[in-house]
């Protein structure tokens, strides 16, 4: 029998629609699509139609009376939310750090001084695969039971390639596994390891020469990621891994003008990347120059808040045509959290988007940060079957009551994946 779901009678259905070619830029990105007392059916993990219970059973009556259905009466209905940057593949913790900082070391200083990045990379080097599989997983499943149901996964706590291929298989395994579908991106480039400090152009050679053709031969990345920051990776040698990552199908994204402004921006429009993270120092011609080369700001609120630091300028970037993403950044260093509505309770309360936008960076926006939003992050015809239901009467709601998840019922390719904020276990492949 067919895999049939009917929601209906949604207080509002947020469709996001019409941005699936392109993401939404300046005053599109406030254009949610909303239906009140919308519906949406859905075959085989496929959309079929969405509008009112009248025009859906016009044209799909058959298909209704086969449908299980939701009756989302009262409750806000979205496209699944998506998480474009994520470090969710990791072993340990770092509580100690953050005392530390709470204590006035910065995070570049304890970084340099052996913690940071390194401190992880030595967990997660010693962990087993089947560790780094069963602590990623407890995150995934908080994610899931937080509305989001794709997210974007990088590697770079091996930093040799022999655990950089493990937190990659992991992530590949949890793909295959769990509810939420992970993208992933190969992150070789995330840190100088302490050995090869005073020589780091050795290690460059190591990531282009040993790790990349590798991942690429297995087919364990999408995306190949940089952290170009003063003390980690120049722009130039930023630019040397992401061309050579394009050499193997490897599409560009770059960490970029996170503690200082470093011409990282400008360097993301050069190579033409996909995106670019972080951007709290983004200078002003990186902004134009990412705008003009429809590279998108996947913007990591959560990471200024947890280090303390000024908020990228998403009003500015908004303005000036940058089409904008928002993200967990979820890590155990710089921001140990797995809410993406948090998130969205920054992007509003700290820089300045309206509640309207961080939907849309939320949703299509992110989908198109990780090249999927052929299939998800809105709420069309013939896009896979990824909804939220969150309960709440409205939108606005969901940036107004902060810190607290309003997740309801999660749908993933058709399944109902959470239920009453509870994760269901089912046979379904997903």
């Amino acid at each position: 029998m067919s895999n049939v779901l009917y929601i209906k009678n949604a207080s509002e259905l947020i469709t996001v629609r019409g941005h699936s070619e392109k993401p939404a830029k300046k005053t599109a990105m406030s254009e949610i699509g909303i239906i009140e007392n919308g519906c949406v059916l859905s075959k085989d993990g496929k959309i079929v139609a969405v509008g009112t219970d009248e025009e859906i059973r016009n044209e799909h009556q058959d298909l209704v009376n086969l449908a299980e259905v939701i009756d989302a009466t009262g409750k806000v209905v979205t496209p699944g939310l998506v998480d474009p940057h994520t470090h969710i593949v990791y072993a340990g913790t770092r509580e100690n750090e953050y005392a530390m900082r709470l204590e006035g070391k910065t995070y570049m200083e304890i970084m340099n001084a052996g913690g940071g990045i390194h401190a992880t990379t030595r967990a997660t080097q010693q962990a087993s695969f089947d560790e780094l599989y069963e602590q990623s997983k407890a995150r995934l499943d908080k994610m899931l039971l937080g509305g989001i149901t794709t997210i974007e996964a990088k590697s770079g706590y091996g930093l040799t390639l022999e655990d950089e291929l493990k937190q990659l298989e992991v992530a590949k395994k949890l793909n295959e596994d769990h509810q939420i579908d992970l993208i992933s991106t190969f992150m070789g480039a995330h840190a100088v390891p302490l050995e090869y400090k005073d020589n780091p152009e050795a290690f460059i050679d190591i990531v282009i020469n040993e790790m990349l053709p590798v991942v690429a031969e297995k087919n364990l990345a999408v995306f190949n990621d940089v952290f170009c920051e003063r003390g980690v990776f120049t722009p130039e040698q930023s630019k040397r891994i992401l061309e050579a990552g394009k050499k193997y199908g490897l599409k560009p994204k770059i960490h970029a003008d996170e503690i200082e402004s470093y011409s990282g921006a400008e360097m993301a429009a050069e190579v033409k990347a996909v995106s670019a993270e972080h951007l709290l120092r983004a200078s002003d011609e990186g902004i134009k120059a990412m705008a003009e080369n429809d590279v998108i700001g996947v913007l990591l609120p959560g990471t200024a808040f947890f280090l303390m630091a000024d908020y990228a300028e998403a009003r500015k970037m908004i303005d000036a045509g940058m089409a904008i993403a928002l993200s967990t950044d979820a890590n155990p260093g710089s921001s140990p959290t797995l809410s993406l509505q948090f998130i969205m309770n920054l992007g509003c309360l700290e820089m300045g988007m309206t509640p309207e936008e961080v939907i849309t960076a939320t949703t299509i926006n992110a989908a198109h940060a990780i090249d999927a939003a052929d299939r998800i992050g809105s709420i069309e015809v013939g896009k896979d079957a990824d909804f939220t239901l969150f309960d709440v009467k409205n939108h606005l709601m969901l940036s107004y009551q902060y810190g607290m998840n309003h997740t309801h019922t999660v749908v993933k390719k058709g399944n109902v994946v959470v239920s009453d904020g509870h994760i269901i276990k089912s046979a379904a492949v997903y």
